[in-house]
């Protein structure tokens, strides 16, 4: 009597499922929801932390607000000049980040498609831009701006903000027009296109979602950033968010300490990056990922 002979699994089947029900796989998730959670309590209690004053705070750290009071954000609003400094933060963030993504597409563009020594040294460069930490720059960076009376300004801050993020932004960008086919900008030079010509027609718009990647990658770091704009900028109408609120927390060292309008002004320089991400997150992982591909 002959027996049916068993189907055999895919070669592999078993290995994966292996790997997907692994216990360091389970932890390791486990571990990313458990981060993800946290963050999240910690944003709900910092905005519940902001409708609350001193007094109640200090007696129940862990307790609700009993109303939807507004007073916090309105003295952290006005006390610290919050409304200028989210103007200069809104020039500063937008107009570096757009400057940076508008140099660094042209020249990412020609590192990609030219191959030779030149290239080569530039692309290397750029790299070795990647590895210099900020803070060995800071006091020669602060001299030269000083010198060409730029400190104290807008225009100096966005001007450290491009030079900085450009070596980034080219190996970003380049990495993105190499995943990006020839075939178009070939026919296209067969029609007679130049060379300008192709990449503003026909690479720029095929490269959208990696320059829209690097544009909000920009925006996100220029907004959050600290240490530059409490170094080159000395007066209080041109602080930016971040510096307001280290300003804000130094005057509440001298007249008490305010934690509910501190709270308030945390959510001020939080929020508006969180509505972008929330707005484009999903445009920024597929840019990430497009950019990954090749």
């Amino acid at each position: 009597m002959t027996t049916a002979a068993k189907p055999r699994s895919a070669p592999g089947r078993s290995a994966r499922t292996l790997v997907g029900r692994s216990p360091l796989r389970t932890l390791g998730v486990a571990t990313l929801w458990g981060i993800v959670a946290l963050s999240i309590a910690t944003l709900l209690w910092m905005v519940l932390q902001a409708f609350r004053d001193t007094r109640s705070i200090l007696g129940d750290p862990w307790g609700l607000p009993t109303s939807a009071d507004p007073t916090n954000f309105i003295h952290a609003w006005t006390s610290s000049s919050f409304g200028l400094a989210t103007l200069n933060s809104v020039l500063a963030t937008l107009v570096a980040s757009a400057v940076t993504v508008g140099l660094a597409a042209p020249a990412a563009y020609y590192l990609s498609r030219i191959e030779n020594r030149l290239t080569g040294f530039l692309s290397l460069y750029f790299i070795l831009g990647l590895g210099i930490p900020v803070q060995v720059v800071l006091i020669p960076l602060f001299v030269m701006l000083d010198r060409a009376q730029l400190t104290d300004s807008l225009l100096g801050l966005n001007l450290a903000y491009i030079g900085l993020a450009m070596p980034f932004n080219v190996f970003l960008l380049a990495a993105f027009f190499r995943s990006l086919p020839l075939e178009l900008e070939e026919a296209a030079a067969l029609d007679g296109a130049s060379a300008f010509s192709t990449f503003l027609r026909i690479t720029l718009p095929l490269a959208r979602g990696g320059l829209i990647t690097a544009f909000i990658l920009q925006v996100i770091g220029n907004w959050n950033e600290t240490l530059l704009a409490l170094t080159l900028l000395q007066s209080t109408e041109r602080y930016t968010l971040p510096v307001a609120l280290i300003s804000f927390l130094q005057q509440q060292t001298y007249s008490g300490a305010d934690w509910g309008g501190l709270f308030a002004g945390l959510c001020l320089v939080v929020f508006p990056m969180l509505v972008v991400y929330l707005w484009l997150g999903r445009r920024l992982t597929e840019g990430l990922t497009m950019g990954m591909s090749k």
